[in-house]
């Protein structure tokens, strides 16, 4: 199983970007699938989350902001982050719900202020 996080980048405070997740040897649409991130020295954390049924859930701080989607026919999910402020600053990984497969080295994002 090969879960590939990729499009985090440096933005200013205020900018977007959408990461991507792109599954292999999974599929997406048969899974809870989540984003989770990392900010040095911190723990990581779940950020979004996104059930077999569709129902979405985020860490309070990044609600109204970010958007987690899934394209089945890409077996890919997605997470948009709007509205970006220098503490969404880390890595962002996605795995299944309960993160059970190899969590890869992510995709930066980096927020200048």
């Amino acid at each position: 199983v090969q879960l590939q996080a990729s499009g985090g980048g440096l933005v200013p405070a205020g900018g977007s970007l959408r990461l991507s997740c792109a599954a292999s040897r999974i599929s997406v649409r048969s899974n809870d699938m989540a984003w989770y991130r990392q900010a040095p020295g911190k723990q990581r954390e779940l950020v979004a989350g996104l059930t077999i049924g569709g129902t979405t859930n985020y860490v309070d701080s990044v609600k109204g902001r970010f958007t987690i989607s899934r394209d089945n026919a890409k077996n890919t999910v997605y997470l948009l982050m709007n509205s970006l402020k220098p503490e969404d600053t880390a890595v962002y990984y996605c795995n299944t719900r309960r993160g059970q497969y190899n969590w890869g080295q992510g995709t930066q994002v980096t927020v200048s202020s």
